[in-house]
């Protein structure tokens, strides 16, 4: 008897724990991007295309639409989850509550738009679930998730570009991106300038200097802005010892700067993450499938 208790508590304890496993919530993913695809269902190139075209709407409406493809979204029905989503991703900006959540559930073939409070009169479930059952179902009935995707976005947008919504924020980082490519531009030149002058001469340490400059500005960016910038570097290299040393200059260590070291520093001008701006979600939109 004593036996069988014990083999009683141990298969209620692994039921429970069975029972906990099948009923565990789907995880959000953290949002770093305007698409993000869990599945690999989008090439490349898709999601690329797909991101240009909602940071550009972003940065001309201020509006922010979000995608997400999950395998699934049970045990939770596709509109729960994609509330928590939106709750998590906070997609809009703050007050203006102007964010859209596409979120496709692959393997449960549900799809569902979540619209944020501030587009619920522009947005009306009705016509979000018509963009779902009209736009969205018939192409992915054929396996277009891409071009299902692709057309309900261009439909969403043209709908909010017409809203009354705030202007967006001037954007600084394009300015950021530039000063702290002047900055490294000086910055590289000089020290190239120092290296190159002291082992090949004023005439062709410049020219060294700037065909380092060009061909690091070509691969980063183009063959014809890494020629402009190895001209540039040239000149510049060009000019430094007279800046420095009035004119004259010599060519041992240290002749040219004074023998002292410099160091040049910039702000860090990687792209960071993008995200949602602090928009709230009501509940409003449409689910479908297919």
């Amino acid at each position: 008897m004593r036996y069988f208790k014990v083999g009683l508590l141990a298969l209620c304890a692994m039921l429970l724990l069975v029972s906990r496993m099948a009923f565990a919530l789907v995880d959000i993913p953290d949002v770093t991007a305007h698409v993000t695809d869990l599945t690999n269902t989008l090439t490349t190139q898709q999601q690329s295309a797909l991101e240009s075209k909602l940071a550009a709407f972003e940065a001309k409406k201020g509006s922010q639409i979000a995608v997400l493809i999950v395998s699934t979204t049970q045990p939770e029905d596709i509109a729960q989850y994609s509330m928590r989503v939106a709750e998590k991703w906070q997609l809009g900006r703050e007050k203006v509550d102007d964010g859209v959540l596409v979120l496709v559930a692959k393997d449960d073939r549900k799809m569902r738009i979540e619209v944020g409070y501030g587009l619920e009169g522009a947005i009306p479930d009705v016509y979000a679930k018509r963009i779902v059952s009209d736009v969205m179902r018939p192409r992915f009935k054929q396996g277009d998730y891409y071009g299902g995707i692709d057309a309900s976005v261009d439909t969403l947008i043209s709908i909010t570009d017409g809203e009354a919504l705030p202007a967006p924020e001037v954007n600084q980082s394009s300015q950021m991106s530039g000063d702290n490519a002047l900055a490294l531009f000086f910055v590289g030149t000089l020290f190239l300038t120092m290296f190159f002058h002291g082992i090949l001469g004023r005439f062709f340490g410049s020219a060294a200097t700037g065909g380092v400059m060009g061909g690091a500005a070509a691969l980063l960016a183009a063959t014809s802005t890494g020629i402009g910038v190895g001209i540039a570097a040239f000149l510049v290299s060009i000019i430094l010892p007279s800046i420095f040393t009035g004119g004259g200059g010599s060519r041992r260590s240290g002749g040219y700067y004074g023998g002292g070291t410099s160091s040049g520093g910039w702000s860090g001008g990687g792209s960071s993450s993008w995200g949602g701006s602090g928009g709230d979600f009501g509940g409003g939109g449409a689910s479908g499938d297919w």
